[in-house]
């Protein structure tokens, strides 16, 4: 007992000792901080004159300078000889910059500071011979970790959380393959270890990486962890609790069988049928006997399945928030509006219904609400983790999926109607 006493009193003295001390190490702390020089993108601003300013509405580069008596040759051999690392055409309305003048009596700008973003900015030194580089902050980065339960959508549910909003486009990318945003229920839930980029500890400059994910939709849940499993190419991906990969790929063809590819995606292609003028032909035709079944190409849900003008009987999928597919001419269709559809599943059959010249199917490929090359498109593709490193990712996923499991749900407030409000302030 009289041993605990001792200890006690001695953690008690060390700690008096070191509060005691502390307003001695602040004022010697505070002394030293003020001879320090501010440095800031790389100088001493303590040498210059500095004005902080904006790109306003009909500010050039040229004339910021020449306002800030810099010779028209160094402006020209910014403008003509650093275009890759900083184009004097593009500068925006609205970006901050700093001008770091000489502090003589002539104020002659000396370095021009633009700043791109938060973090990256690009340096134009005009002293001596002019030159110009790009550069970026330190940043802190601060794990943070947040759960919810879906009310009416992940970006107000994230919103109430007090989280960036860019954290709803991450986990829409993640999941982009398995879970349709644009579809969840009421009582989703979802769980998200990531971090958040700070400049000089305090500047809030956006999210980072996301270091793992859960979410529980329809009853399944599907965790998400960043794993690169092919070291040659330094692609990291996300996969599953199960080392699944998370990105579903489409099948190159919606056809299986017995097809040829007898037309493809052509802005400039001549139609007989308009009198071979020059249409635009935005899909790619795969010939086939009419009755030749026709597949969706990746995971979605039926968005349209109908007949109009020269489309003839069609088909079009929304597979994600980025991806939707359309399958036109056909004899007939296997599926209806609303219905889910998965990878391989027969949507119709080959025809030649609409504006066709022989039987086929017109594939159309949307990408953000515009009509692209399928084959020209870097699509995802789903490449399993191989079985030699199964082990090393389900050991590495461990401590991070226990993290996710311990992070509590944070449950929509109800909202109170206006009568219950009145009766709390009465």
């Amino acid at each position: 007992m009289r041993k605990i006493i001792g200890a006690i009193l001695t953690l008690a003295v060390l700690v008096s000792c070191k509060q005691a001390k502390e307003p001695v190490n602040e004022i010697a702390k505070a002394e030293t901080i003020e001879k320090l020089p501010e440095l800031q993108y790389g100088f001493n601003l303590d040498e210059f004159h500095v004005v902080h300013d904006t790109v306003r509405r009909g500010d050039s580069f040229g004339e910021l300078m020449l306002k800030n008596k810099v010779d028209y040759p160094k402006i020209a051999a910014i403008s003509e000889n650093y275009r890759d690392t900083f184009d004097v055409r593009k500068i925006q309305v609205g970006k901050p910059y700093v001008i770091l003048k000489s502090k003589d009596t002539s104020e002659v700008a000396e370095v021009f500071i633009y700043q791109n973003d938060k973090i990256n900015y690009t340096v134009v030194d005009l002293r001596d011979s002019t030159k110009a580089y790009k550069s970026k902050k330190k940043i802190k980065l601060v794990e943070r970790e947040i759960g919810g339960v879906i009310d009416h959508s992940l970006s107000m549910s994230i919103d109430t959380l007090g989280v960036d909003y860019n954290l709803t486009f991450a986990l829409s990318d993640i999941y982009a393959w398995t879970i349709d945003f644009g579809r969840l229920d009421k009582g989703d839930k979802f769980k998200v270890v990531f971090e958040e980029r700070y400049i000089n500890d305090s500047i809030y400059a956006g999210i980072g990486s996301v270091k793992a994910a859960y979410f529980e939709h329809k009853g399944k849940t599907i965790y998400a962890f960043p794993y690169i499993s092919d070291a040659t190419q330094n692609i990291l991906e996300y996969f599953d609790q199960d080392a699944n990969n998370l990105r579903s790929t489409f099948l190159r063809a919606p056809v299986k069988f017995q097809y040829r590819l007898s037309s493809r995606y052509n802005l400039r292609r001549r139609i007989a049928y308009y009198g071979n003028k020059v249409r635009p032909h935005k899909g790619t035709d795969f010939a086939a006997p009419i009755g030749t079944p026709i597949v969706a190409t990746a995971d979605g849900t039926v968005t349209e399945s109908t007949r109009r003008g020269g489309n003839g009987k069609y088909v079009k999928i929304k597979h994600n928030g980025t991806y939707s597919t359309q399958y036109l001419h056909m004899k007939a269709q296997n599926v209806k509006r609303g219905d889910f559809v998965r990878q391989g599943d027969v949507i119709g059959w080959i025809g030649m219904t609409g504006n066709t010249g022989g039987p086929h199917v017109c594939y159309r490929f949307w990408k953000n609400g515009r009509q692209v090359d399928p084959f020209k498109e870097e699509l995802p593709a789903a490449e399993p983790i191989a079985d030699s490193l199964r082990a090393d990712y389900l050991a590495y996923i461990q401590p991070l999926q226990d993290q996710l499991d311990c992070i509590e749900f944070v449950y929509p407030t109800p909202v109170e109607s206006e009568e219950t409000l009145i009766s709390y302030t009465q």
